[in-house]
């Protein structure tokens, strides 16, 4: 577990569901004793694992406690609201949240969006002096991280330039100075990236979720709060900028400017899509100019990881653009530097040959090509990327289902052959779901023949094999009892059945076994024997408790008598036998 990271796995809590894995858009989870643990070299923090997980084990880093020392460290502490706020916080006005949060301890609240339109105007401007091509945005960190990862060779199409927070966050120290205190508040974990990254700009970042639990803990709720006067936006209100968090915001912000009049725009969200969209887009030949709204969560910032549910995708957009506006006169230019060089950090693939591949594919009980289901329980899309992940020790072959389940079968089944007596399991229906060569043996006749022909008599009618028992088998069919127990008369033989229940109502099972023959016979004697011996000893073990309490309450009784009899006066007026005389008179 590092809890140092944006995310982490509480391994105590971790299931071995594997829907991490499933969910995972670029496989960076790694299952080591059933234990699944993100890979931060290459994850991207998208959140979907800790969005999924079943039982709250992939944890994000809690970041509040450095936000509250840094209101007691810090003399101006300013809140950089994300403007998905207007979702999140639905029917509570922007007057109510910004005194909410001037009641946690913040000098000033300030809107994200204003970053994000420095941002647009940088881009647009990058637009107009730049020539055909396609133009990827960097607003999303998780996008970034993303190429930077996994499709270095789309880093030229890039747009260089901040995110909107750190473009927020230099307009904030231009206004208040370098030594203010800044903690961003929103939907995003990836953010968190930016802040451990530029930590001379970024303080804190907090998500949504942890502004929730912080207004909790101090009893404060929002829609509550009065609204004063002074409780605004600073510098200003942002005005196009706050339709970012919706899919398709920022291109509406650049369509505003008219210096993109020559650019066609187009929005991406949801890892799968945008890297469907990126797919050829290096060696294709432009003869024009194409921007991509890239963000990695599907519909926008709306919906990011750490978002409350508080109602559809179509209803949040509806409230990010009622409270976004055109404003009268668009920033054309940007007001400070927003130039960012992105950087690769490829996450380097392993090739594996086709032999050492068929080998993973072998640990994993696919010895031939039908054997290859492709089902995705594991997490992975087919059984080859599972032998891959196993090569490359993300992976455990307890991961594939089918796997575990031969492995069981195979396990039951060499247990069945083994027993001495005869076994066989039976469904609702009264056939045989499996059975040893001894079941067979003990009901006799031609059914040996039959097992040889087909081991285990799968789906053969137990009503044929032995009519004698096919109601005692249906009997414990209809049971919740543990163990059912008959002896069974066939000709000349007596036959012991024991129906046990596998799955109420569904699959019971026999254990047969021939009490006539002398080895068993022999064996019940033996057992009768024990008993009696058993009994005997138990016996034996009450007389001698008995006789031991009557020896004491008869020795009881004389030491009475005796030392009655050592204190009685002697009859001739002298001392008793232990009276000593009186001396000295």
């Amino acid at each position: 577990m590092n809890s140092q990271k944006p995310i982490f796995t509480e391994k105590a809590r971790c299931q071995d569901c594997y829907k991490c894995v499933r969910e995972c858009p670029v496989k960076a989870i790694q299952v080591v004793d059933d234990s699944a643990a993100v890979m931060p070299e290459r994850c991207v923090y998208c959140g979907n694992c800790v969005n999924v997980c079943p039982v709250g084990a992939k944890k994000v880093r809690d970041d509040l406690g450095r936000a509250k020392q840094l209101l007691k460290r810090k003399a101006k502490v300013v809140a950089s609201l994300a403007p998905s706020f207007i979702s999140e916080f639905p029917g509570v006005a922007p007057g109510q949240l910004i005194h909410a949060l001037r009641e946690l301890g913040f000098a000033e609240v300030s809107e994200t969006a204003l970053g994000a339109e420095e941002v647009t105007a940088a881009c647009a401007v990058a637009l107009e002096n730049g020539g055909p091509g396609a133009y990827l945005s960097t607003a999303c960190p998780t996008v970034v991280e993303l190429i930077r990862r996994y499709h270095p060779d789309q880093i030229p199409s890039l747009t260089r330039l901040v995110s909107p927070l750190l473009a927020h966050c230099k307009l904030l120290q231009r206004e208040y100075g370098p030594d203010i205190g800044i903690v961003f508040i929103g939907p995003c974990i990836s953010k968190k990236l930016e802040a451990d990254a530029r930590p001379e700009l970024l303080d804190v970042v907090l998500t949504f979720a942890d502004l929730h639990r912080w207004l909790g803990e101090r009893g404060i709720d929002p829609a509550s709060e009065p609204s004063c006067e002074g409780d605004a936006f600073v510098p200003k209100v942002a005005m196009d900028g706050a339709l970012y968090p919706a899919d398709g915001g920022m291109n509406r912000g650049l369509a505003h400017r008219q210096n993109t009049q020559d650019v066609k725009f187009m929005a991406f969200s949801g890892i799968h899509y945008l890297q469907e969209a990126m797919a050829g887009l290096r060696g294709h030949d432009f003869k024009q100019k194409l921007f991509l709204e890239l963000l990695a969560c599907e519909g926008g910032c709306v919906n990011g990881p750490q978002t409350g549910k508080t109602c559809g995708t179509a209803l949040k957009w509806l409230q990010v653009l009622d409270y976004a506006s055109e404003p009268a006169t668009p920033l054309l230019v940007p007001s400070l530097d927003l130039f960012s060089e992105t950087l690769a950090n490829p996450v380097l693939g392993t090739t594996h040959e086709a032999l050492d591949i068929l080998r993973a594919l072998r640990r994993l009980g696919k010895t031939q090509p039908e054997d290859e289901l492709n089902c995705g329980g594991c997490g992975y899309d087919t059984c080859r990327n599972l032998a891959a992940a196993l090569l490359d020790g993300w992976a455990e072959p307890n991961m594939c289902v089918s796997y575990m389940r031969k492995l069981a079968m195979n396990k039951a089944n060499a247990l069945i052959r083994s027993m001495p007596a005869g076994v066989v399991i039976v469904d609702e229906n009264l056939m045989v779901v499996e059975c040893n060569r001894r079941f067979a043996e003990t009901l006799g006749g031609d059914t040996p023949m039959i097992f040889d022909a087909k081991p285990g008599m799968e789906g053969a009618d137990l009503a044929k094999l032995a009519p004698e028992m096919r109601s005692f088998f249906a009997r414990g069919l209809e049971s919740d009892i543990d163990a059912l127990r008959k002896d069974v008369r066939v000709d000349d033989r007596v036959l012991r059945l024991t129906v046990f229940t596998v799955e109420v109502g569904r699959i019971v099972g026999g254990v047969l076994q021939d009490i006539t023959e002398p080895a068993v016979q022999r064996e019940q004697i033996l057992l009768k024997a024990q008993e009696v011996i058993r009994k005997n000893v138990t016996t034996v073990q009450q007389i001698a408790y008995l006789l031991g309490e009557n020896a004491a309450e008869t020795e009881m009784i004389l030491d009475s008598l005796s030392s009655s009899f050592r204190i009685a006066p002697s009859p001739l007026g002298g001392p008793g036998p232990e009276e000593e005389p009186h001396r000295g008179q």
